[in-house]
């Protein structure tokens, strides 16, 4: 029997310094484990705790590293910023990845949130949601068609072409992280699916089913069928190790974490699938080798069933 939804696990962002060699090691251990996708976020820098400043690998240049050493398992940002490009080249970069995985990505993209790394980098901060909207127009656009010309108040690409083209018709599925009602009338339209952080769901079934309820309506407000665009949810799991999910101080709410054991990490994914769930992003904690190996026997568990 196929496993009840589609499932893959985050890589490390700040949790510690990870290095290429180990990141490529979990790369490939995640797609031989049998898991269906890896994601990155797409950040820039976190304060953490006790005064340390942190950042991650960039995610595009990581992406493209990771679609090069793996073969079969999906891969995509969780999500990209909008406001970390000009849309058009934004565009370009996934068309790349997309290339060189072999029609393997999937584009989340968001506006962003984190106010501190914007101004670290000298990116704009303001309208964010009105300069996504101008920017999720090109890069759709650019990437389903492969040419746009528009010009807006915050972004523009005159007679832009984007070639080579994806390797999909039809480009990348896209991914609308962000369950804000003005960004969901932008996004649903239009997008493949829809992804809701843990800590905005409280990590429970019962959670994403609340959500789940709302963005279903303001699908259908948006013209699209029920279940048309897809659900996908973020997980948080603690196995033995964890400290908890090091991030920025201001994002991160506090919940229950999924319990790391095989079987505890097979009943949530059954749960949450009966809930609506299609795709889900395990966020691990501790994140090594050994946790996905963990994950990989939960997915035995459910392939047997």
């Amino acid at each position: 029997m196929p496993r009840p939804c589609r499932v893959g696990v985050q890589l490390p962002e700040v949790e510690r310094p990870v290095g290429w060699p180990e990141l490529f090691s979990m790369a490939r251990t995640a797609e031989s484990a049998g898991l269906d996708s890896l994601w990155l976020g797409d950040h820039l820098l976190y304060d953490l705790p006790g005064g340390v400043t942190r950042g991650p690998w960039e995610v595009w240049t990581s992406l493209a590293a990771i679609a090069a050493v793996t073969e079969r398992i999906e891969l995509g940002p969780l999500v990209a910023s909008t406001g970390f490009h000009e849309p058009a080249m934004l565009a370009k970069q996934a068309a790349t990845v997309d290339g060189i995985s072999g029609g393997r990505l999937i584009l989340g993209l968001g506006a962003g949130w984190n106010e501190r790394e914007y101004r670290a980098f000298g990116l704009r901060y303001d309208r964010r949601v009105s300069r996504f909207e101008e920017a999720f127009t090109i890069i759709r656009i650019l990437l389903r068609e492969g040419r746009v010309d528009y010009r807006g108040t915050y972004h523009s690409a005159e007679d832009c072409v984007l070639d080579p083209r994806p390797v999909r018709p039809g480009g990348p599925p896209l991914v609308l992280g962000s369950v804000g009602e003005r960004m969901m009338r932008i996004g649903l339209p239009h997008v493949d699916a829809w992804n809701v952080w843990w800590s905005d769901y409280g990590n429970t079934p019962d959670g994403f089913t609340s959500v789940r309820s709302r963005v279903e309506q303001a699908a259908a407000a948006a013209g699209r069928g029920p279940g048309e665009v897809a659900a996908t949810a973020a997980v948080l799991v603690q196995l033995p190790g964890g400290g908890g999910r090091l991030m920025g101080d201001t994002y991160n709410a506090a919940v229950q974490p999924v319990q790391g054991t095989p079987e505890a990490i097979a009943a949530h994914v059954q749960a949450m699938a009966a809930a609506g769930a299609t795709h889900l992003q395990l966020v691990l904690d501790p994140i090594t080798e050994a946790s996905i190996e963990v994950v990989g026997e939960a997915l035995q568990l459910l392939d047997r069933d």
